[in-house]
C-alpha cells in the first residue's frame, strides 16, 4: 500500500515526502512541475508528472501502486495572484480537487487528507480563530479552498471517505537537515527576508502596512515550521487509519509574530538589521491570523518541535544559502 502525495515536488509536499520516508511509509509523488522541482523528490520515490486532476494518470497510479490514501497539496497559493487571476485559482484549486476526488471514488480510496488554509476565514472577528469561526473568504484563493473543502465534505458523506482537512496558517522555514525548502518566487515575509539576508535579493524589504490595529501597527501571523506541518499531516493519517473519524483542524502554534517581531528575529540570527521600506497595505491581508490549536492538540498526537521564530528564521536562511551554492555549482 502506498500514499499518494499531490504537489509533492513543491514546498510543503516535498517535506511531506520526507516525513513519510522518515516514518518508513511508501509514497508516490504526483506533480506537474509547474512550480515544483523534481530534485526535491527524495531518491527512490516514484514521481508521476501530471496534474492533480488528470483522470488517466490517477487511474494508472492507483492501480499500479496500490494507493489507498491521498494527501492533497497541489494548488495555487498566492493571494495577490488570485486577486488578479481568479478564474485560474478556481480552475487549479477547486476544479482539480473535484477531479481528484472523482478519481478517488472510482478507485475506492477511503482516506483523504486535504491541505487547506486559514485564508478560508477571511478577516476573523476574534483571535485566536477556532474551527467554528464563520467561513468568509475575502480572496479568490481562500474562496477556492473553501469550495474544495465543501466538495470534500459532501463527497466523503456520499462515498464513505474518511478525511482530515488541515487549515494551516503561515508556513515558513525549511527542513532542519537541509533536504528541502521553498524554491518558488516568494511573496511571504520570511522567504523574502531570508533572500535579502543572504544577498540573493538586492533590494530593501517592503512592509505592507504599518497602520493595522495591532500593538506595533504591522500585521501579525502565526508562523508554523514546515516540518511541524508535515508531521501534523502524518499524525492525521495515523488517526484516520485508527478511528476513521473525519475532522477539520487548524494547524498553527496558537501565537503570532508581527512583521517587526520577525525582523527582530532576523537581526538576532544574522547580527544585522534588514533594510526596509513601508509600503501600502496589500488587498486581502487581514490584520492578524492566529490559530486556536486546541482541537488539533486534542484530536492528534501532534507535538510541534520547532515552535520558535528564531529557529524558523535560521532554517530559512540556511536553505537560501544552500540554494545560492547550488546555483553557483550549476
Amino acid at each position: 500500500m502506498s500514499v499518494l502525495v499531490t504537489g509533492a515536488a513543491g514546498y510543503i509536499g516535498a517535506h511531506m515526502l520526507l516525513a513519510l520516508q522518515d516514518a518508513g511509509e511508501k509514497a508516490v509523488a504526483l506533480d506537474n512541475l509547474s512550480t515544483g522541482a523534481q530534485w526535491l523528490v527524495p531518491a527512490g520515490t516514484p514521481l508521476i508528472v501530471a496534474d492533480a486532476g488528470d483522470k488517466e494518470a490517477l487511474k494508472k497510479a492507483f492501480k499500479e501502486h496500490d494507493i489507498q490514501e491521498v494527501i492533497h497539496f497541489a494548488g495555487s497559493i498566492l493571494v495577490p495572484e488570485s486577486i488578479k487571476h481568479p478564474l485560474d485559482y478556481y480552475a487549479n484549486n477547486t476544479a482539480q480537487t473535484l477531479a481528484l476526488l472523482k478519481a478517488c471514488v472510482e478507485a475506492d480510496v477511503r482516506r483523504f487528507i486535504f491541505s487547506s488554509t486559514a485564508a478560508v476565514y477571511g478577516t476573523p472577528e476574534r483571535a485566536p480563530v477556532s474551527e467554528q469561526a464563520p467561513i468568509h473568504s475575502i480572496t479568490p484563493y481562500g474562496a477556492s479552498m473553501a469550495m474544495s473543502e465543501r466538495i470534500l465534505e459532501d463527497a466523503a458523506a456520499a462515498h464513505q471517505i474518511s478525511y482530515m482537512t488541515l487549515r494551516y496558517f503561515n508556513v515558513a522555514g525549511a527542513d532542519p537537515k537541509g533536504r528541502a525548502g521553498e524554491i518558488r518566487k516568494p511573496t511571504h515575509l520570511i522567504k523574502v527576508a531570508a533572500q535579502i539576508a543572504v544577498g540573493a535579493r538586492k533590494e530593501r524589504l517592503k512592509i505592507y502596512g504599518d497602520d493595522y490595529s495591532t500593538p506595533d501597527g504591522t500585521a501579525i501571523r502565526d508562523y508554523v515550521h514546515v516540518t511541524d506541518l508535515a508531521q501534523a499531516h502524518l499524525e492525521a493519517l495515523e488517526r484516520l487509519r485508527g478511528d476513521g473519524a473525519s475532522r477539520i483542524l487548524n494547524c498553527g502554534y496558537g501565537r503570532g509574530s508581527s512583521v517587526y517581531e520577525v525582523l527582530e528575529a532576523f537581526k538576532r540570527v544574522t547580527g544585522s538589521p534588514l533594510p526596509f521600506d513601508i509600503a501600502p497595505r496589500r488587498a486581502g491581508d487581514p490584520p492578524q491570523l492566529i490559530a486556536d490549536n486546541a482541537a488539533i492538540r486534542t484530536a492528534l498526537d501532534w507535538r510541534p518541535r520547532y515552535d520558535d521564530i528564531d529557529f524558523i528564521v535560521e532554517t530559512a536562511i540556511a536553505w537560501e544559502r544552500r540554494l545560492a551554492a547550488k546555483q553557483e555549482d550549476a
